[in-house]
């Protein structure tokens, strides 16, 4: 059960890893994580991170690569959240990552810890996102200034309130949609 992930920057820059693999695991693109990264380059260094749908841990491992003080990966496949657990341990990064093997909705009901740049890539055809964010905005979940990076199917965008997230960039590629939000205040 394993597939390949290439990190695109930091101190495993052009590593190539072995992750986990499961039916429905659908990593970000390399071009669409170094359009974000390319956003968020002096965003990364010293950051808490939550990879809320980690699947193979592709943009949470890239923080780490790029300077992250630490990162949460939230999985709900047992398998796919051990191998990333065992990768994190190869990688000697385990000191600032931690793995939870759970539901993102179970994850978002427990103590809410403060993030400064969160992930959000749940499965597309998923109701997933847009409830994510709510509970995300209303449950204590982000530090002031904080970013939401967000992916979907460019037919499937969720909406999204003035009032609540200001859309910092956005892109589409191919029939996928991703931006970078903040919460308005």
């Amino acid at each position: 059960m394993s597939g390949g992930l290439r990190i695109i920057g930091g101190d495993w820059r052009g590593r190539r890893l072995r992750v986990g693999s499961a039916p429905g695991l659908r990593p970000t693109a390399d071009r669409n994580r170094e359009t974000l990264f390319n956003w968020l380059q002096t965003e990364v260094a010293g950051a808490r991170v939550l990879d809320l749908f980690a699947g193979t841990g592709a943009l949470g491992l890239e923080a780490l690569s790029r300077g992250a003080a630490g990162a949460t990966f939230v999985e709900r496949s047992r398998p796919v959240a051990r191998a990333l657990s065992d990768l994190l341990d190869r990688l000697e990064a385990g000191h600032r990552a931690h793995v939870v093997a759970g539901d993102a909705r179970w994850y978002l009901r427990t103590e809410p810890v403060s993030f400064d740049l969160v992930f959000l890539d749940p499965p597309f055809s998923s109701d997933l996102l847009a409830d994510s964010l709510s509970r995300l905005r209303q449950g204590g979940w982000l530090a002031a200034g904080a970013q939401v990076y967000i992916e979907s199917r460019d037919r499937d965008r969720p909406p999204l309130s003035a009032a609540d997230w200001q859309c910092e960039r956005e892109k589409t590629a191919g029939d996928v949609w991703f931006a970078l939000l903040r919460a308005s205040h």
